[in-house]
């Protein structure tokens, strides 16, 4: 019998429509042993013995880790694919699938959540209440103020009526905009440099890549306007977090809302973690109860799919170069 293994802790041992799709079809789950740190590649790879398919969460998938498994499919429990070695799975004849067009409302529901946090003065109001400090600062509202998407996607346009709602501008910049989208919701269009320049608060919606990794550093945060407010709910790569951290301090960003970091768990030596202009979370934002039931079906029914012959429909294969000689068997 054909094995899966499914690793997203989220999903340990839980049932539901995505054990339901691989069991149905005759494929055996299973799932590592509560506590592994599958972060580690030597340990990751120890857990991919026998195993023919994996419903994937964030873990390493290396070459060297490729190279020792069997795996046909990577299917991601969602959209993201920066930990998995595409070049090295397309060599080896491995399908990598992703869940796209399920998490979008989950992330920009959690990025506006996040931004409304940090606009008013979250954390540090929490704990001066807590504290009996009753310092009641007065802080700028975000309505009339202007926000600014890094990239102008699935998520990045779920963005924008929320924003819109709040009674915000919203400019975008984006590589390949979707001008028509655009022009339809009044999301002026600009250049990088000139949306740090003019944004209240920046909002990251992009994949981490060669290109995109620390794309908010010293220079580019130097660029934003003073007080502003960093939010991402995007990836840890795209951030230089010791930069950001002397942003912060020295008063040149007003504060931070960040749910995911280069290091995860964020290391607690990280000055993030102490600093009372910083909403942190610990890498939700796609996740809500609608969404991680969407995703883990759509990423049980890439695995069948495969294992029954069928190509996924749509963009859900991101190497589909292997589609040609790629073979379950």
């Amino acid at each position: 019998m054909a094995r899966v293994l499914v690793t997203p802790d989220l999903l340990r041992n839980l049932e539901g429509a995505y054990r339901w799709v691989l069991e149905g079809a005759g494929l055996e789950v299973i799932y590592p042993p509560e506590g592994l740190l599958l972060k580690d590649p030597a340990v990751l790879a120890a857990q991919l013995e026998g195993v023919d398919a994996v419903i994937a969460s964030v873990e390493p998938y290396t070459r060297e880790v490729l190279q020792a498994s069997q795996l046909k499919v990577i299917s991601r429990n969602g959209v993201g694919y920066d930990s998995v070695d595409v070049e090295a799975a397309t060599d080896l004849g491995i399908a990598v699938a992703i869940t796209p067009g399920v998490n979008q409302e989950a992330v920009a529901e959690h990025a506006v959540a996040l931004m409304l946090a940090a606009a008013h003065g979250y954390p540090a109001r929490q704990r001066e209440a807590a504290s009996g400090r009753w310092q009641r600062r007065i802080l700028p509202r975000l309505a009339g103020k202007t926000l600014g998407l890094v990239g102008l996607g699935a998520i990045g346009k779920a963005m924008v009526p929320r924003a819109l709602g709040l009674g915000m501008r919203v400019i975008a910049h984006d590589p390949v905009p979707d001008r028509d989208f655009a022009q339809r919701h009044g999301v002026r269009l600009c250049p990088f440099d000139q949306l740090l320049a003019e944004a209240d608060v920046v909002s990251l919606h992009l994949p981490c890549t060669p290109e995109t990794t620390d794309l908010i550093n010293r220079r580019t945060l130097a660029k934003m306007k003073r007080g502003a407010i960093l939010v991402n709910t995007a990836r840890g790569g795209l951030v230089d977090e010791d930069a950001l951290a002397d942003a912060l301090e020295g008063g040149r960003l007003r504060a931070a809302a960040l749910d995911v970091f280069k290091i995860e768990p964020l290391p607690p030596d990280s000055p993030l973690a102490h600093m009372d202009n910083v909403v942190l979370c610990p890498h939700v934002g796609g996740t809500d109860e609608e969404s991680l039931a969407a995703m883990s079906e759509m990423a049980a029914r890439n695995v069948v799919d495969l294992y029954q012959g069928r190509w996924p429909p749509g963009r859900r294969i991101v190497n589909p170069q292997v589609r040609d000689r790629w073979r379950w068997q």
